[in-house]
């Protein structure tokens, strides 16, 4: 909330200030922690509680995704690479919506449809023990003085990432978010960062936009077919494009919403100037995630309109500026 006063102050726009505070459904604030900002230039349009640690469940497989991602593109690594789902990926998980079993194969692109479209635990370990293997064979993932098995190598990658978009307040311990001994966490601030990298990926946009895929499963001499279906049920939705859901007992019902408008574009001259207007909304702790994020996107926009209308006043003390960039 402070970041949405500083900017009213700023652009003197009280009116607009006072429409939002009392029109403002209490149902809004219903999350424990919550981001809106603007997707590209990372400036904060409203917040509550967002740099407190929290976990944040499956919202950890877009880490795992990003990896894996990155590896495909900079390794050149091939997502139609068969995996075969080792039983280690069944430690610690209570569901198999997909009901897949050790030995099964599937390839690298299945795996990630299978883990961001319906969340599945099982799909993203899997991706990452193999990718793992990949990472350890090329010197990626060595570690002076350890020995650590493959999923874990990709897991410290997710951290490195996490790092080097100034996620400072986030540690990763597992690819799928699952609760455990010791306590993964995040805030909604710093998933927002990871979003807005992610979303710079056509492939990542993609994947998490798909309502529905069909994914092949390899079973012995067999070939199954699985119809995934998306866990995000606000995609599609008021121009919401993505992104993912999460959830276990002691995160609660989280959640990341993007949503775009088409661009603005300003004749100056013989040069158009485009904008994208994208919003990434992220909510943790959240007793009614979709009507609560449907609301704050809505609220979200409004805040967005009068931030253009003041000229898009952006002070690095309110934007996701990651150290890099500085």
């Amino acid at each position: 909330m402070t970041g949405l006063l500083h900017f009213f102050r700023k652009s003197g726009a009280l009116g607009a200030l006072l429409f939002l505070l009392c029109g403002m459904a209490p149902e809004i604030w219903a999350a424990q922690a919550f981001i809106t900002v603007d997707a590209t230039t990372g400036h904060i349009l409203a917040q509550r509680d967002a740099t407190k640690k929290r976990q944040v469940g499956s919202l950890t497989k877009i880490a795992t995704a990003m990896v894996v991602l990155d590896w495909a593109g900079k390794q050149a690594g091939d997502l139609a690479q068969v995996a075969t789902v080792p039983e280690a990926a069944f430690a610690g998980t209570t569901t198999n919506n997909i009901g897949l079993q050790p030995g099964d194969t599937l390839t690298l692109r299945d795996l990630l449809y299978a883990a961001l479209v319906q969340s599945d635990n099982i799909a993203a370990y899997t991706l990452a023990e193999h990718v793992g293997r990949s990472l350890e064979a090329s010197g990626g993932g060595a570690l002076e003085g350890a020995r650590l098995m493959p999923a874990d190598v990709v897991v410290r990658q997710m951290n490195a990432l996490a790092k080097t978009l100034g996620m400072e307040r986030t540690r990763f311990l597992n690819p799928s978010g699952l609760d455990g001994k010791e306590r993964p966490y995040s805030t909604a601030a710093d998933i927002a960062r990871l979003t807005k990298y992610a979303m710079n990926s056509a492939g990542f946009r993609f994947y998490v936009s798909q309502k529905e895929r069909e994914i092949s499963i390899g079973r012995g001499p067999q070939r199954l077919r699985y119809l995934l279906r998306n866990t995000n049920e606000l995609l599609g939705t008021d121009s919401i494009d993505g992104v993912k859901t999460g959830r276990t007992e002691r995160a609660g019902d989280c959640l990341v919403l993007s949503a775009a408008r088409p661009s603005e574009v300003v004749q100056q001259g013989t040069t158009s100037l485009v904008t994208p207007q994208r919003l990434i909304v992220v909510l943790l702790g959240s007793a009614d995630r979709f009507g609560d994020g449907a609301q704050t996107l809505a609220q979200g926009w409004q805040i967005y309109e009068q931030w253009v209308a003041a000229g898009r006043p952006n002070d690095p003390r309110e934007s996701l500026v990651s150290p890099a960039a500085r």
